[in-house]
C-alpha cells in the first residue's frame, strides 16, 4: 500500500507524527502546497487532485487538520470521478473550518457522504474541533470514530513520534478495506 501525506496549515515538520509516518511507513509521499501559511482552497484541492492523478499504485490518503477538510472537499467535489487506487482516506484532527477563523476561508466544511472508505481520528481536547463536532463529521461522511483520548490536536505539540495508536488505528482501518 502506498500512503499519501496531506498536511495542514504550516505544514508537517520535523517533530510531527506525519513526518515520521513519512519515514517508516513503506511507500509514502507528502502533498506539496506552494503556500503552506497562506493556504488557498481552490488551489490546495487542485494541488492534491493533481498529485493523486500522478499516483499509479493502491494508496491510502493520510491527512491531517487543515489537509482533512481539503481532502473531503477533493472527494466530495470529484464523486464518482475518485481513481480506483485511492482505496481510502485517514482523516486525523479535522480541523472545523466553519468555526476556526485562521482557515475559514475553506468553510463549508463538506458534510455529504464520502463514496471510499474513510475513517476519522479526533482528541478530546483538540482545541480546533471538539469530539462532538469530530462525531458530527463522521456521521455526515457516513463513516467510522477512533478516540485517540487527551491528545491536542495530535500535531508536533504533543510530541508523539511516531504514534504508535494512531498506526493501530492505520491498521484497523486498512483492515477493512
Amino acid at each position: 500500500m502506498h500512503y499519501l501525506i496531506v498536511p495542514g496549515l504550516n505544514n508537517s515538520d520535523e517533530k510531527h507524527w506525519q513526518t515520521f509516518w513519512e519515514r517508516s511507513l513503506p511507500s509514502t509521499q507528502r502533498v506539496q502546497q506552494r503556500s503552506w501559511d497562506k493556504p488557498q482552497k481552490e488551489e490546495w484541492i487542485a494541488k492534491l487532485g493533481e498529485t493523486i492523478q500522478r499516483l499509479n499504485q493502491d494508496t491510502i490518503v493520510v491527512a491531517h487538520s487543515l489537509g482533512v477538510a481539503t481532502t473531503v472537499m477533493y472527494l466530495t467535489q470529484n464523486q464518482g470521478k475518485i481513481p480506483a487506487h485511492v482505496k481510502g482516506a485517514f482523516l486525523v484532527s479535522p480541523s472545523d473550518v466553519d468555526n476556526i477563523e485562521v482557515i475559514k476561508s475553506f468553510a463549508p466544511m463538506p458534510l455529504e457522504k464520502l463514496t471510499i472508505p474513510a475513517c476519522v481520528v479526533a482528541s478530546e481536547n483538540d482545541p480546533f474541533v471538539s469530539m462532538d463536532r469530530a462525531e458530527f463529521f463522521a456521521n455526515a461522511w457516513g463513516v467510522s470514530l477512533f478516540n485517540a483520548g487527551k491528545l491536542g490536536h495530535i500535531n508536533s505539540a504533543t510530541d508523539l513520534r511516531e504514534w504508535d495508536q494512531g498506526r493501530a488505528f492505520l491498521a484497523a482501518f486498512e483492515r477493512t478495506i
